[in-house]
């Protein structure tokens, strides 16, 4: 068996800063930028981003849409809803709203249901996307974003999270999404690499317990799926 590279577990801090709001600092930002482009996202859209934690993919929203449009920001940790409130109090479009994804229930259906980094971290992914189907107008979208975990590498050896349920749920969400009842029109994976100092260094470095030192890191990859109801 190869030797792995530990990831401490990703769970919820017990108090969230104030937000980064430009994505330019997101090593992720490619798929997503990519998934909206390919959707065509306009001003007027409602939205719901499951799993918002401190609210920076809800406000990227929110400035798509416009104040024409509606963002439901929803996550299970009441210190979510108040990081979004604050960090979105200039946009009247972001609704905060305390919730799991399993027990998602919105007052009105949308157009877009987004989540990433979510189904990792749930019992039962399926049920997730059952219920971001349901909450979407027919014929419009759902899009979930999720890692291969496992399929990272720091000096060649495997990333592993052990303590999350489903670290590797990127490589069956085409399978889940078509047993969520939804069509799949797209999918695909990204990852950034890179040696020494720089974004991707720097991402491990804020989010885990690794210092890579001067290894060469693959970030595990990042599967998207874009898949209408």
């Amino acid at each position: 068996m190869p030797q792995q590279t530990r990831i401490q577990d990703m769970t919820e801090p017990e108090s969230y800063q104030e937000p980064h709001l430009d994505l330019r600092n997101d090593v992720y930002r490619r798929p997503l930028a990519t998934a909206l482009e390919r959707l065509g996202i306009k001003e007027g859209w409602s939205c719901v981003d499951v799993g918002a934690g401190g609210g920076d993919v809800s406000i990227a929203l929110a400035k798509l849409v416009g104040p024409l449009g509606r963002v439901y920001a929803v996550d299970h940790n009441p210190l979510a809803r108040d990081a979004v409130a604050k960090a979105a109090s200039s946009y009247s479009q972001v609704i905060a709203i305390t919730q799991s994804g399993e027990d998602l229930a919105l007052p009105q259906t949308v157009d877009l249901a987004f989540c990433r980094f979510l189904l990792m971290y749930v019992s039962d992914p399926l049920r997730v996307l059952k219920r971001m189907a349901q909450s979407v107008h027919p014929s419009k979208w759902v899009v979930a974003q999720e890692p291969i975990t496992s399929a990272g590498r720091i000096g060649g050896k495997p990333f592993t999270m052990p303590n999350v349920p489903h670290p590797d749920v990127g490589a069956f969400l085409p399978e889940l999404a078509t047993k969520a009842g939804l069509e799949l029109i797209d999918a695909w994976a990204e990852a950034q690499a890179g040696i020494g100092q720089g974004p991707v260094f720097d991402y491990l470095a804020s989010l885990t317990d690794v210092d890579p030192g001067n290894d060469p890191i693959v970030l595990p990859p990042l599967v998207t799926i874009i898949a209408r109801r």
